[in-house]
């Protein structure tokens, strides 16, 4: 048995892990790269295996920097099954349509003001191609052992970050490995804590926060202190977010809060994102892995008015005073938030409001390093609205969280290996758990093959 580590290694994305056995080769996760440009021209090289060798590709959950790969590795040769859990299935049904697409703005908008060095610049893939992807999903269940290839079995636990997302295990001749993709918190505002998983031999672990605590402040008391400022001065506070998991939790704090009277009823609030509009009405049908019942999820689809067209995104340039603008994407990579951000960049009175990790390399990640101006659509911006994130509104575990979560265990692993995360996220959280609970910890390199012997008799 051998494990390659293809992504997620130094960074939070582009997750990709090989597993080899004597029978089968699986792929767990296929996302995209994003951030540093070095890390984003790694979606254009070629894989260092055969995608059509492959026997099955397993995803732990939506995202994009976990899934987001998956139309290319098929337009490049994989014809096999795809498993995820059933949320994952209908989410990916929205979201690697909609990054095809944006990939073939991308390009039409480069081609036509021609500030790419490619003639013609090319999509990575077309909403085509995305929908073609589709149709290799196969949802399975939370809690129930399938055949995932020859000789290798799967298991899909609740991970808590976001619809859908699920820790795996696999277990093929006598040993076994697992993943626990992204993990979520145990108070989250919206989804349920992550459910432990079975004694495992090896384990490969995410490490976002791990050189982190989240704030133990209310997260709703937070947002709403953030918003009253920003109105009072006149401003429009902006929230770049993730269409899955942050939307849903900012929608519900903005009903909690108006509810409370903490902001004003009348304060306008905005979801401009058609994807995350979608997917906010998925949480109605899969309630058994949130914490909201149907009263509470019509409430947060309530707490804004939803923006479909362009036009309308546009016309809420003309609306003035006050208001909040939740639009994607989380880190300003894309979507229709970077067009609020050349208008309100310049803006003293306004606010860009983070919720989530920002990953080296990307807009948000400059914006809150202190950048001055951001290049955008060839323009370069000033920055002069204030510039803020509010970390405990974050979906993944912080580092506590997440030894909290490795104590259930049924035994120690064999060996625990630390990835998705920047360098010293995933090197803190290694010396946290070797620490703690004494075990075999290692932090991998790109393209690392490691053999996972058999224990010795």
């Amino acid at each position: 048995m051998r494990l390659g580590f293809f992504g997620a290694t130094g960074t939070v994305t582009g997750s990709k892990y090989l597993l080899e056995t004597g029978r089968a080769r699986v792929l767990v996760d296929c996302g995209l790269f994003q951030g540093y440009k070095q890390l984003r021209l790694r979606n254009w090289a070629p894989l260092p295996f055969e995608p059509q060798d492959l026997d099955a590709v397993l995803l732990t959950h939506a995202h994009l920097d976990h899934s987001g790969y998956l139309p290319l590795l098929i337009k490049n040769g994989y014809r096999g099954p795809v498993y995820c859990t059933q949320a994952t299935a209908d989410l990916l049904a929205i979201l690697l349509p909609d990054s095809g697409h944006l990939h073939e703005e991308d390009a039409n908008r480069a081609n036509r003001r021609g500030y790419s060095k490619h003639e013609p610049a090319l999509p990575l893939y077309t909403e085509a191609d995305a929908h073609r992807a589709l149709d290799s999903l196969q949802p399975r269940e939370f809690g129930q052992d399938f055949p995932a290839a020859p000789g290798l079995n799967a298991h899909f636990s609740p991970a808590g970050h976001i619809l859908g997302s699920a820790c795996l295990r696999l277990e093929a001749e006598g040993r076994s490995v697992g993943f626990t993709g992204d993990l979520g918190r145990p108070n989250d505002l919206i989804m349920r804590p992550p459910e432990p998983i079975a004694a495992v031999d090896w384990l490969v672990v995410e490490s976002t926060y791990g050189d982190r605590r989240h704030h133990d402040t209310d997260p709703v008391a937070d947002l709403g202190e953030v918003i009253k400022r920003t109105s009072a001065r006149g401003g429009t506070t902006i929230v770049p977010a993730f269409a899955v998991g942050r939307t849903q939790a900012l929608l519900q704090a903005v009903q909690l809060l108006k509810g409370d009277r903490r902001i004003p009823d009348l304060l306008p609030v905005f979801l401009n994102s058609p994807m995350a509009i979608d997917v906010t009405r998925l949480y109605h049908q899969h309630r058994r892995e949130h914490r909201l019942d149907d009263a509470a999820c019509a409430r947060m689809c309530r707490a804004a008015t939803f923006v479909n067209s362009v036009e309308e995104s546009k016309g809420l340039e003309d609306i003035k005073g006050p208001k909040l603008i939740i639009a994607g994407s989380g880190m300003a990579t894309g979507g229709r938030v970077v067009h609020h951000l050349r208008q309100y960049l310049p803006d003293p009175r306004s606010t860009v409001l983070f919720t989530g990790y920002q990953a080296g390399g990307t807009r948000g990640a400059h914006l809150l390093g202190g950048a001055k101006g951001i290049r955008m659509f060839g323009e370069d911006i000033p920055v002069q609205a204030e510039i803020i994130t509010l970390s405990n509104l974050s979906a993944h575990a912080d580092y506590q969280e997440m030894l909290d979560w490795l104590a259930l265990l049924p035994r120690a692993p064999r060996g625990v290996y630390v990835t998705h995360g920047e360098p010293d996220a995933a090197d803190a959280l290694r010396a946290r758990i070797q620490h703690q609970f004494g075990w075999t910890v290692k932090v991998p390199e790109y393209r690392d093959q490691i053999e996972l012997c058999p224990a010795a008799r």
